[in-house]
């Protein structure tokens, strides 16, 4: 720990918004941490909140930029990232609820990429601003049931002697790893064979591959499902999960306390269901989604279990809920993609809707929406950072506006 004036110029007072310390002075020093010192020869003094990175990728491996801070100041950087947000838009938050943040090794979603030609495939997360591919030894953000079929997948790799660059999407389903392969195209009977032995040695849960002419499914014993709050639902190859099991419990656990009450919902940018079926045991909810398959995966699954759910299909950027559509609802949802809802946002505002629900991946986006609600006579009533993505700086939240 150093132990130079508090008020030295090259004291790191705070993290930038891509994870840069910023000192009193204003000069940005990677990979340092709020505490830390840069002293007038270009070297970094470690304060009490620098701890040591749990991966030895770190600072090449462009999938974490916060490793190198304790505890208490991710969760302080989750949290600034949102309200410094707001404060940008003017926006007064009622209350602040306690952050959110998930646990290493609890990712239970991620794409690896590789390449093979060498004499060993290259697979993991490419490097910090380059296309150029970190051979992952370890990855404590994974789950072990992701982690565990990294070497598996080189040694599939190694099948394939000429170059391709490759994508490996794996998500984890109630029926065990989903595994979407793109970039390799099956040439001879041997490559048939070790991928299905891959698939069957591994007890997967399914395998696709996409050889230029979308995915097609290699192997799947039984159909993939995920549980969305105690509802299985059909899970679609590449399909959106969230980043973490409990990061989905939080998320989701907040939409329905806050909801509590609302006979009418409407759950917009709806997926698989996430939401909805939160929202189902309470209320009856409308989701509406635009990916054909997570739309009928979510109509599917709310009829088997005979829920008050009604899935509509509808591209919500192009065709949003109009006001007088608007009007029957008690309370709105949103989770919209990092663009925002600009154009849902707009019809909202001039609808009678008195309680809406925003679920954010950008809190810049989220904050432009936000302002615009609070212009039309909306109150930001409370706000939740949620950290899911553990160690970067993508920041995700909750946030509950009431007219």
């Amino acid at each position: 720990m150093n132990d130079l004036p508090l008020n030295d110029p090259g004291r790191v007072v705070r993290l930038a918004a891509k994870g840069d310390g910023v000192t009193a002075d204003g000069r940005f020093v990677a990979r340092s941490a709020p505490g830390d010192v840069m002293t007038p020869d270009g070297s970094l003094l470690h304060g009490p909140h620098h701890v040591a990175p749990p991966c030895r990728h770190f600072g090449i491996c462009g999938g974490c930029q916060l490793q190198q801070v304790d505890e208490q100041e991710l969760a302080r950087f989750v949290t600034e990232r949102v309200t410094n947000a707001a404060e940008g838009q003017g926006l007064a938050i009622g209350h602040l609820l306690p952050t959110h943040l998930s646990s290493p090794r609890s990712r239970r979603r991620a794409t690896l990429h590789a390449q093979t030609g060498g004499k060993r495939p290259l697979l993991g997360y490419r490097e910090e601003r380059s296309h150029r591919i970190v051979a992952l030894a370890e990855c404590p953000v994974l789950a072990p049931e992701l982690w565990a079929l990294v070497e598996p997948l080189r040694r599939l790799l190694g099948l394939w002697r000429g170059k391709h660059s490759v994508d490996v999407a794996l998500a984890l389903t109630d029926q065990g790893v989903d595994c979407a392969v793109k970039g390799l195209e099956l040439d001879g009977l041997a490559q048939t064979e070790g991928v299905i032995d891959f698939a069957r040695d591994q007890g997967l849960a399914r395998l696709s591959l996409d050889q230029g002419y979308g995915s097609e499914s290699m192997w799947e014993p039984e159909p993939v499902t995920v549980t969305l709050s105690g509802q299985p639902v059909a899970f679609p190859s590449g399909g959106f999960l969230q980043a973490t099991a409990d990061g989905e419990a939080r998320l989701a656990g907040d939409a329905r306390d806050w909801l509590v009450g609302s006979a009418m919902v409407a759950d917009l940018f709806a997926g698989l269901g996430t939401f909805a079926f939160a929202l189902a045991r309470t209320s009856a909810v409308v989701a509406v989604e635009a990916a054909r398959d997570a739309h009928l995966a979510c109509r599917s699954a709310a009829a088997r279990a005979r829920l008050p759910v009604e899935a509509v299909h509808r591209d919500l950027f192009r065709n949003p809920l109009r006001p007088e559509e608007l009007a029957r609802f008690d309370a709105v949802l949103l989770d919209p993609p990092r663009a925002g809802a600009r154009e849902q946002v707009e019809q909202i505002a001039a609808s009678p809707v008195a309680r809406v629900v925003y679920v954010s991946c950008n809190p810049a986006s989220w904050a432009r929406d936000a302002a615009r609600l609070v212009e039309a006579g909306f109150r930001l009533d409370q706000v939740r950072a949620v950290g899911q993505f553990r160690w970067s700086t993508h920041v995700e939240l909750t946030s509950l506006f009431v007219r």
